[in-house]
């Protein structure tokens, strides 16, 4: 049997059928799948690219907390921290200007496990991608620092996202505009980009496309509409430069989702799904509860916000080197771009906090395997949905 280098192989075998927290559909749809491909004989681990519900041994968790310690216990200092927030668009810019859209692959796993991202009776076009493939697939830059799931989540969204000045000032409902009573038809008297559509997608840090132009060749020939926005104006330009990018079935536009009074090209309560995929864990974790907190206003009562990112002690953690460390679980790469590692708790939280309902919260750990090198790498993503709740009934 091969030398397994990055992880015990202690009861490596020992699986999740399905993971507990896993609720029952009641709309037809099927719950996320999160893969099936199971390994129950470790002589097998280096046939396929990723292996899915993997169980940690006391050993793997203890490795990986005396490893995020020894690589934070060094912070960089709090005076050399703020360029990091303040020179953020041009190291993204930097980063879109060399890659383009050529780094990544689209993810043809995104309905897989977000089946919501469809309207009632629309099937995706690129359901047969598999997520672990898909991520492995994916090339490194040379001398990057960073693996491939962390050039992911940078294709999809950095920390900042510029305001987009030419969209209409619609205030959110935390007291700074909307009236709490507007309605649907209210919503589709107004004018907006997308006003008449019956199904409305928002994903925030697009990057270059990479959910974008799977979700708009799946939603094209139905009443459904998708913003996608980001930050950097270079990768918007790609967006709209991409030859399956039309404003008919989708609107990009540069927006700083960090700025409290930047305006969204739509009302409050206008939306059905938001997608967040690898982009909160590049934000400051003191600012995220009032990001998810304005993005929900924007939600449907009824809506599902859909998120994955980084979960503790994945191996792309624990790859870092002392003096990175900005704060607890929180670091910057060589390139500038920073990333939090999230608990299922702190996610949670943060949703909860918001006045969202709890759908889905799981734990994703795979076993990532570099088939050439030999070597495999515990993952550990976390994928949440919650839904606004309708609001009680008059009494």
């Amino acid at each position: 049997m091969h030398k397994l280098r990055s992880f015990s192989v202690a009861k490596l075998a020992e699986v999740f059928s399905r993971l507990s927290s896993r609720l029952h559909r009641t709309d037809g749809r099927p719950s996320a799948p999160l893969g099936s491909r199971i390994l129950t004989n470790t002589d097998d681990v280096f046939k396929h690219n990723m292996w899915d519900h993997v169980q940690w041994t006391e050993e793997d968790k203890e490795n990986a907390r005396q490893k995020a310690k020894e690589n934070s216990c060094t912070h960089i200092p709090l005076e050399e921290q703020g360029t990091f927030d303040t020179e953020a668009c041009q190291y993204w810019d930097k980063f879109y200007k060399t890659h383009q859209e050529k780094f990544f692959k689209d993810r043809k796993w995104l309905f897989l496990e977000f089946p919501e991202l469809l309207p009632s009776g629309a099937k995706s076009q690129t359901t047969n991608g598999r997520l672990g493939d898909q991520q492995a697939s994916h090339p490194q830059p040379t001398g990057s620092s960073t693996d491939t799931e962390t050039r992911h989540r940078q294709h999809n969204g950095p920390t900042h996202h510029h305001r987009n000045a030419d969209a209409p000032n619609h205030q959110t409902e935390s007291g700074q505009g909307a009236a709490p009573d507007r309605n649907e038809a209210a919503i589709q008297a107004a004018t907006f980009p997308g006003q008449h559509a019956s199904f409305r997608i928002l994903e925030v840090g697009c990057g270059v496309g990479n959910s974008v132009f799977p979700i708009v060749n799946s939603i094209k020939e139905t009443d459904a509409y998708l913003y996608c926005c980001d930050f950097s104006p270079c990768a918007i330009q790609l967006v709209k430069e991409h030859p399956d990018y039309h404003d008919s079935v989708c609107h990009a536009f540069v927006h700083d989702i960090c700025e409290e009074m930047a305006s969204f090209p739509f009302p409050p309560r206008s939306l059905d799904v938001i997608l967040a995929v690898f982009v909160l864990s590049s934000i400051h974790p003191k600012r995220m509860q009032g990001i998810v907190n304005r993005l929900s206003t924007y939600l449907k009562h009824g809506g599902t916000f859909l998120f994955r990112d980084y979960g503790r002690y994945d191996f792309s953690q624990l790859r870092f080197k002392r003096g990175r460390c900005l704060s607890e679980h929180f670091y910057t790469r060589g390139d500038g771009t920073c990333v939090y590692f999230f608990t299922k708790e702190e996610v949670h939280d943060l949703f909860s906090s918001a006045g969202l309902e709890e759908i889905q919260n799981l734990e994703d750990r795979r076993l990532q395997v570099n088939r050439g090198k030999k070597v495999a790498m515990h993952r550990v993503w976390m994928q949440s949905k919650y839904r606004k709740l309708h609001p009680p009934p008059p009494s």
